[in-house]
């Protein structure tokens, strides 16, 4: 499958001139590669519309369905598959409950979590113990921030990740009759919640009802944080300290002052993005370069590929922290439909690398991350290290 794997192999051999059309799970894809084409078709959103952002990458079968109309599940347009009028209004008070100066007051208390946690890895590791970096620190680091700022529901933390997963999962992977089934129920019996929530809950569900959007429309919204706006996060984390593994002079470099923290973050972005592709359809018929587009073609978006466009960054496959074209990545998109928490996974993944970097020094790794087949979302499982 060509969204199989993300490292090196996958990403290299020869570039298209402008894009391929690949069939996934039966569907065809115009896949955009270069970056300039990304950007643009991620930018203009009239020609290149966000409607099937977040349709099923499998298409539901009937007993799925049911299964999803038995919880009454509807997810209508609001962030990310949102081409209506009513999107800028919905993204002005998402944003708002995650301003920069707000996602900034996170910090202390960030930071003081992450030590905590780094101190217990380091001391099993010590006693030669392997961890998890994945499970015992950024797992759900993310959801517990997101939770402060827009005032999540009252949650065990393990069944919201769980749904997350489910989620990205049920939407975004390659999958037979009976794994939909299972996961529509999961989905489904997390969506009451959220229903429940949104009719009465405060801090953004209140926002927004205050706004006067429906109850649906912030059930959407809620949804699409805790699926993208947490759990892609703590992907990242997950992959960026494997990568950093591998990496000892960027290490040696953190250490002595030479290799800025937040120059680490943006390359580990550009390189491991946790969304590497995203979709559009094309309103009108149009073209890409050479290769024309009618109206109605799925067109992917390849983030991932587009990060490594030789045409933008000076040595695309190198971990290089501050080289030329290493902030251009699109991990967040780009456009009216940019990522709207940006800023805060950028904290996150900065406080993580300031504090838990050194772990990795003197490290083997026992069980490195597992991304399983799907389209958008690297979903790794686990990063297990041990001292040798």
């Amino acid at each position: 499958m060509l969204f199989r794997g993300w490292d090196d192999a996958a990403v290299g051999g020869p570039w298209p001139d402008v894009a391929t059309v690949v069939d996934h799970v039966g569907v065809p894809h115009l896949v955009v590669t270069r970056h300039a084409l990304v950007r643009r078709v991620l930018a203009d959103p009239a020609t290149f519309r966000p409607d099937n952002a977040l349709d099923a990458v499998t298409p539901i079968p009937v007993a799925a369905l049911r299964v999803l109309a038995g919880h009454r599940f509807r997810l209508p347009p609001t962030l990310a598959n949102n081409g209506g009028a009513s999107h800028p209004a919905i993204r002005g008070v998402v944003a708002d409950a995650l301003h920069p100066a707000r996602v900034a007051a996170q910090r202390p208390w960030l930071t003081g979590l992450v030590r905590e946690r780094v101190a217990r890895l380091r001391a099993a590791l010590d006693a030669g113990v392997p961890v998890d970096l994945h499970a015992g620190l950024a797992a759900d680091l993310p959801l517990l921030t997101l939770a402060r700022l827009v005032e999540l529901p009252d949650a065990p933390v393990g069944a919201v990740k769980e749904f997350a997963r489910a989620a990205l999962e049920l939407f975004w992977a390659p999958l037979d009759a009976d794994r939909q089934a299972a996961l529509a129920e999961e989905v489904g019996r997390f969506h009451r919640v959220l229903r429940a929530f949104a009719a009465t809950g405060g801090g953004l569900a209140a926002r927004l009802r205050a706004a006067g959007h429906s109850p649906d429309v912030v059930v959407g919204a809620l949804f699409f944080l805790l699926v993208a706006g947490q759990e892609t996060t703590s992907q990242f984390l997950t992959l960026l300290l494997h990568r950093l593994h591998g990496e000892p002079a960027v290490r040696a470099g953190l250490r002595d002052g030479s290799v800025a923290v937040a120059d680490v973050v943006e390359e580990g972005l550009r390189l491991e993005p946790p969304i590497v592709t995203w979709r559009r359809v094309a309103a009108v018929d149009t073209a890409l370069g050479d290769t024309a587009v009618p109206a109605g073609t799925s067109v992917v978006a390849w983030l991932a590929r587009a990060g490594r466009d030789p045409e933008v960054v000076a040595a695309p496959a190198e971990f290089r922290p501050g080289q030329r074209g290493s902030r251009r990545h699109l991990a967040f998109g780009a456009g009216a439909h940019r990522c709207v928490g940006d800023q805060l996974a950028r904290l996150e993944a900065a406080v993580v690398v300031a504090e838990a970097a050194d772990l990795l020094d003197g490290v083997r790794v026992v069980r490195p991350p597992w991304c399983p087949d799907n389209l958008t979302f690297r979903m790794p499982d686990t990063f297990v290290v041990a001292r040798p």
